[in-house]
């Protein structure tokens, strides 16, 4: 298997968790892609024709995208453990954590691009401020869930924790912690699962 990503994609990371802990890591060829919203990879293109990461070539002449699809399909054909709960209430609020944690993804990533592939004179600051209310908004969901959420890896909490990680990446000036002790608390407590140290984005990093 193939496995096109950005060490700095907080999808691609989501990706690069489930395939450690679905035991398909040491088979995956990881290729490095610089996918942006603007310079298309072309060797990303090739295979997926939206042009981003994570793209999963895998056996025969199945290529698969996006994080949800990818997650699922090593989940399914898992060499170790599973990160989808079973069909019941786990499964669902797994999937509807999942959901919170790839829109808050969505949310930072268009402030991303907004403030670093568009001119400066046609940014559009009320654009930001509101993506900025969706973000506050699921961390103080995180917040009020963190009680509960515990420490195992499924594909909701693995979602969380890569959302939260990329603010630290990329909004390193947004103390999102100071307003969510319940959510920082349970932050660090999930961060020492080696699968996620292991994918950790290091620092410094280029836009």
């Amino acid at each position: 298997m193939k496995l096109y990503y950005s060490p700095t994609s907080p999808y691609a990371r989501k990706v690069a968790i489930v395939a450690i802990e679905t035991g398909h890591d040491a088979i995956i060829e990881r290729v490095t892609a610089a996918p942006h919203p603007i310079d298309r990879d072309a060797g990303v293109v090739e295979q997926n024709p939206l042009g981003k990461v994570p793209t999963l070539v895998a056996d025969g002449e199945l290529t698969l995208f996006d994080s949800r699809v990818i997650a699922e399909y090593l989940d399914a054909h898992t060499r170790r453990g599973r990160v989808f709960p079973a069909d019941g209430p786990a499964r669902w609020t797994a999937l509807t954590q999942q959901s919170l944690g790839d829109g808050l993804l969505d949310a930072a990533l268009l402030v991303r691009y907004e403030l670093t592939s568009r001119p400066p004179e046609h940014r559009w600051v009320l654009w930001q401020e509101r993506q900025f209310d969706k973000i506050r908004s699921a961390l103080a969901r995180i917040d009020e869930w963190s009680g509960g959420l515990g420490t195992e890896l499924t594909i909701g909490t693995i979602t969380l924790a890569c959302a939260l990680g990329y603010l630290d990446l990329r909004f390193p000036e947004y103390d999102w912690r100071a307003g969510h002790p319940g959510a920082a608390s349970w932050f660090a407590a999930i961060s020492v699962h080696p699968s996620l140290t292991a994918t950790r984005a290091p620092q410094p990093l280029a836009a």
